[in-house]
């Protein structure tokens, strides 16, 4: 699914942040990626609407991928938020030296790097409204809070990636997500008994009231 992305006007990326690490952001024309890149002015229009939509391009196509994988029925919606998470990291961790010139060019610009809050945070507020959706009844504070750690935690795993020089396994993602998980007291393969355990069926304490009442409904 997310493999999809990376097709998404490749040619023309890398040509621009080629261009961006040799020349610089503000130097560089639309005139030079579409050259560079061996297609026409208006062509690059037509993919994308200005030299900081290049930056951001797999963005918009990962998050719209994400929302249909999200819109599909999963038996664990936490899990599923962090396998999207996932997916989005194993996107930019299959071309490690592209992500990393792209990681380069919005260091340097302070317009991109104020676009780079915004993209992060629609992830955020994706994760957010899906666990609501998913989830009746759910404390919003649960879902916000949940939200902002799945994605603050890939964020530190990513930036392992792109500040250093040797690959980094999507199962790194994936294990700190089954102990934030494991500490949110949501993870799939449930919780080991404990003396504050709300004794329902033998949930923790910690676990959400409406992840309790999923639970408790898929045993009907």
């Amino acid at each position: 699914m997310v493999d999809d992305a990376r097709s998404a006007g490749s040619t023309v990326v890398a040509a621009a942040l080629a261009l961006f690490a040799e020349n610089g952001y503000e130097q560089t024309s639309v005139e030079q990626i579409a050259q560079s890149a061996g297609v026409s002015r208006s062509t690059f229009f037509r993919q994308f609407g200005g030299k900081d939509d290049v930056v951001f391009a797999d963005h918009e196509v990962l998050l719209a991928q994400l929302r249909e994988y999200l819109g599909t029925a999963h038996e664990n919606p936490w899990a599923a938020v962090c396998e999207a998470s996932v997916q989005v990291f194993r996107h930019f961790a299959a071309d490690p030296d592209l992500a990393r010139r792209r990681y380069a060019v919005v260091r340097e610009v302070p317009s991109l790097r104020d676009r780079e809050i915004v993209t992060v945070f629609r992830y955020e507020r994706l994760f957010d409204e899906y666990l609501r959706q998913a989830l009746p009844g759910l404390d919003p504070i649960d879902a916000v809070a949940f939200a902002a750690m799945v994605t603050a935690v890939h964020n530190h795993v990513l930036r392992r990636l792109l500040r250093g020089t040797k690959r980094v396994s999507a199962s790194v993602l994936s294990e700190a997500y089954d102990d934030l998980m494991h500490r949110f007291g949501v993870h799939p393969e449930g919780e080991p008994a404990a003396d504050d355990d709300v004794v329902v069926a033998t949930f923790p304490r910690r676990m959400p009231a409406a992840e309790v009442a999923r639970r408790l409904g898929s045993l009907r």
